[in-house]
């Protein structure tokens, strides 16, 4: 399962997560970053980089902020 990045990340955009990604699937998407649900190694590096706790692996994604692991597979058309 990949990570996905949810709403405290909307309009913060800091790019400590971005630095630490060793395959570089994190991308920026307008009002936020969000990872690419088929390039992600699922290493979890992004996490504690984060300085929003906006990251999370997509079975935890916390309770209304599911729609963020449809927003990433639709952003990225997979």
């Amino acid at each position: 399962m990949p990570h996905i990045i949810v709403s405290p990340c909307i309009g913060t955009k800091d790019q400590a997560c971005t630095e630490v990604c060793p395959v570089e699937c994190i991308y920026d998407a307008g009002d936020q970053f969000l990872i690419h649900p088929d390039e992600c190694i699922d290493c979890g590096a992004c996490v504690p980089a984060c300085p929003v706790n906006a990251i999370f692996p997509e079975e935890d994604v916390p309770g209304g902020e599911e729609s963020f692991i449809d927003k990433a597979k639709a952003h990225f058309g997979v």
